[in-house]
């Protein structure tokens, strides 16, 4: 059940939230002339593969990519236009990397496919959970909050979950655009979090919204006594207030054990705005083809909210917002807290709520001087972890070492490197230290790939000379079986033949004994 009272979070930072640039600017939507870059990797697991081919004409919401088995998620036209290539193309991740991207040229007449979904209008409490979750599924819908996990696995779940959590926390500096799509479409976010109830089987759905967002929690507020099934929770405005885990603490005061999921203890969370794409792919047929981003950051002549596209260049999305005033000294996908440092070729994805453009007076650099052992990073970790331990052993090569500290069980929320004195790199030691990790263990199965290899190869030599060797003793015997069956047959043709021992045995034309034979 729900508490009565919200429960404060361990830890955490009360940060700068530059958030009134944009607070106030609604939800723009923007049409790109410009080819658009729509990425076949847009969420955790395996990449979509192609159901395209270069110079393909495809319709708006069209299927650009196919989900592999297992973990993975379908991909669709933003617009209508014309394949130009399938390539490999940088996306919006930590690691920089390429990855196959489809560039699709648009042709400004945003024609939808003939074979979209037809809307269902029934209420959510006569659908069946199967075809809520399918219909997750067959729009490519993942989580929205930034971890871009596929919605239809967690809908899916096969433990029983009592209760929903939407998540309207958005805690990250500069980010607005959850904000403005809790004001402008709360029917829509409390319509999908009925529908996501129904799929899960949950009996309570809560709204949990920072309290520094009084016109969000009223518009929902609205929308929840209208349509029912919701209740909006102010919480606290911390960071990291937005976890997952620590939001689900808030409002239930259950605990998510370290190494378990939130379906454990009979919670499932999404962000608001994985809700109204559920509400869209539902009632209007809608794929995920477009997303709330905010453009923001002091480098940023005129910084806005829009709902672009998928697969908009950020050089376009910077552009419409007057441009740059300055070079910026970092561009990240994301919030300042967590997100990762990109560049300007790459393009939105479906887990991208924000293109934050600084200016080196808005950034820290991590300095890097000796931890002082002043203690506030083990104060602000909201996992209860003490950060400077694993940072040190970190920094020491000692892998196995920062893993038994906690290292697999930190946010890298940055809340430790927020209040550090001493500017240590403390969330970039965090993150090698799980690089070395994570490099070890695949050497690790490596090797244990080629012991097991080494051992069936051996295996089937063993065998393939016990096969010769039974091949070679079976010949023998058939050898030895014709050799004796010769010898036999041999000593009976002997056995037959007639033999000269008198006149019983005499030839029919022999004279009998004692006659001259006549000439």
């Amino acid at each position: 059940m729900l508490l009565s009272k919200p429960r404060l979070i361990r830890g955490g930072v009360r940060t700068e939230t530059h958030k009134q640039p944009t607070a106030a600017c609604p939800l723009e939507p923007l049409h790109p002339p410009g080819p658009l870059y729509v990425s076949l990797s847009q969420h955790i697991g395996a990449p979509a593969l192609p159901a395209v081919r270069p110079g393909d004409t495809v319709a708006k919401g069209q299927r650009l990519g196919t989900p592999e088995q297992g973990l993975s998620a379908a991909v669709h036209a933003p617009t209508s236009g014309r394949v130009a290539a399938i390539t490999r193309h940088p996306a919006p991740h930590p690691s920089g990397l390429a990855v196959t991207t489809v560039v699709l040229e648009p042709d400004g007449e945003e024609r939808w496919a003939d074979e979209r979904p037809e809307p269902l209008t029934e209420e959510a409490e006569r659908l069946e959970p199967a075809t809520i979750s399918h219909r997750a599924a067959e729009a490519g819908i993942v989580g929205m909050g930034g971890a871009a996990f596929p919605a239809a696995v967690k809908l899916n779940s096969p433990r029983p979950v009592d209760t929903l959590i939407l998540n309207g926390g958005e805690c990250e500096p500069y980010l607005t655009c959850d904000d403005r799509l809790m004001r402008e479409r709360a029917a829509g976010i409390v319509d999908g979090g009925r529908l996501m109830a129904r799929a899960l089987g949950a009996r309570r759905t809560a709204i949990g919204v920072e309290d520094n967002k009084p016109e969000a929690i009223h518009a929902l507020r609205q929308a929840a006594a209208s349509l029912g099934g919701a209740e909006v929770v102010p919480v606290p405005s911390l960071w990291p207030q937005g976890s997952e885990k620590h939001l689900i603490y808030t409002l239930t005061g259950r605990e998510v054990p370290a190494g378990a999921l939130a379906a454990d203890i009979g919670v499932v969370a999404h962000n608001v705005g994985t809700a109204y794409a559920v509400h869209r792919a539902v009632r209007q047929g809608r794929p995920l083809i477009s997303r709330p981003v905010t453009i923001g950051g002091g480098a940023v002549a005129t910084p806005t909210n829009l709902e672009a596209p998928l697969g908009t260049p950020f050089r376009t999305l910077l552009h419409q917002a007057g441009g740059l005033r300055e070079t910026p000294a970092r561009v990240l996908a994301g919030g300042p807290m967590m997100g990762p440092i990109v560049p300007l070729e790459a393009a939105l994805a479906k887990g991208t709520n924000g293109v934050i453009a600084l200016t080196r007076s808005e950034i820290r650099e991590a300095e890097g001087r000796p931890c002082i052992r002043c203690g506030r990073c083990v104060d602000a970790c909201p996992m209860g972890l003490m950060p400077f331990e694993i940072a040190n052993r970190a920094a020491a090569g000692d892998i196995d070492g920062a893993a038994a500290s906690g290292l697999m069980d930190c946010l890298t929320c940055g809340s430790c490197a927020y209040v550090c004195p001493s500017a240590r790199p403390l969330v970039q030691l965090f993150h090698y230290a799980r690089g070395q990790r994570a490099e070890r263990a695949a050497a690790k199965e490596r090797t244990e790939l080629q012991r097991r290899m080494a051992e069936q190869r051996a295996e089937r030599q063993r065998r393939e000379q016990e096969r010769k060797k039974a091949a070679a003793a079976a010949r023998r015997r058939q050898r030895a079986a014709h050799a004796q069956g010769g010898a036999e047959q041999a000593q009976g043709g002997a056995e037959a033949e007639p033999q000269d021992t008198g006149a019983e045995g005499s030839p029919p034309d022999a004279a009998p004994s004692g006659e001259e034979t006549v000439s």
